[in-house]
């Protein structure tokens, strides 16, 4: 900002603004809010601010509040002709105007879009750098087939973290692993509204909907003899299938039910789909397995 001609309390302003809002948005995300004592939008919109600020400090979000009665040359550097009038700062510069969002969930989606894209070093970004790797290392052990080594794992890291989603979506499946549903269905029943839709906690739910639904029989052939005499047997398909995923025979169980769904798409009311979007949820969004089986579906739905 030029202070060039500028009085003695004009520079000390600006030199103020710097320390309060240019320098820590170096790190922070600060949401700039532009107010005045007679402004009755203002006073409804800014225990709002405060509540969303107080609620995203630890993602490294501040809120400054600028009197623009009371600093008439920041509000002029600005040129704020109407109030309320807000900016989200980053790295000395306006990088958003929040003015339009009235709502604690507009801002707040707002604030996440730009978390999401801003080099914002805030307490909870620099632990989810610390976790991101071990998180990464409790997954190889699962997948190596140590369900208990990384329930140990996933159990430290819910002592630094206890609302972390990948987290608790992994100690569930590490729990479901050794056969504990009920202590990793009541693990996700406790996780917190605003996480709920989290692609580990979906990962983890479909999982344990795998597993619910996965047949006990370990004899299949009673299945494939009754497939053998009629193959438009789709309940013996879908219940073969159902043994096949409780053995962990993944491909095997997902080809029958593709065979059903290119035989009879709507077979019991989409069961077969049902059955095999929650086969490939429960190996999560990136895994590659999942992916190739989401084409075949695809090519098999649209062509």
């Amino acid at each position: 900002m030029a202070t060039l001609g500028m009085s003695a309390d004009e520079r000390q302003a600006i030199q103020s603004f710097q320390e309060r809002v240019l320098q820590p948005s170096l790190e922070n995300l600060v949401i700039l809010d532009f107010w005045a004592e007679w402004c009755g939008p203002c006073k409804q919109l800014g225990p709002v601010l405060e509540k969303v600020a107080e609620d995203y400090a630890d993602k490294g979000v501040r809120l400054v509040k600028v009197d623009v009665d009371q600093e008439k040359v920041i509000a002029a550097q600005f040129q704020i002709r109407s109030i309320p009038t807000v900016y989200a700062i980053f790295g000395g510069q306006p990088v958003a105007d929040l003015t339009n969002f009235r709502s604690e969930g507009q801002i707040k989606k707002a604030l996440d879009q730009l978390l999401a894209q801003l080099p914002v070093k805030g307490d909870a970004q620099a632990l989810q750098a610390e976790i991101a790797p071990l998180v990464e290392m409790a997954e190889k052990v699962l997948a190596d087939g140590d369900s208990a080594g990384a329930e140990s794992i996933f159990r430290q890291l819910a002592e630094m973290d206890p609302e972390h989603p990948e987290v608790v979506g992994g100690l569930a499946r590490a729990l479901l692993a050794q056969g504990r549903a009920d202590e990793a269905r009541e693990l996700l029943q406790n996780i917190p509204a605003d996480k709920a839709g989290d692609p580990a906690i979906a990962r983890a739910r479909a999982a344990l909907d795998v597993a619910a639904a996965a047949s006990p029989e370990a004899d299949t052939s009673a299945f494939e003899q009754r497939l053998a005499a009629n193959g438009d047997d789709h309940e013996a398909r879908f219940e073969l299938a159902g043994a096949l995923m409780a053995s962990g025979r993944r491909d095997e169980a997902a080809d029958h039910l593709l065979e059903i769904i290119g035989r009879e798409r709507g077979w019991n009311e989409g069961a077969a789909r049902t059955r095999f979007l929650q086969l490939l949820g429960a190996g999560g969004l990136e895994d590659p397995w999942a992916k190739a089986q989401r084409r075949r579906l695809s090519a098999l739905l649209f062509t």
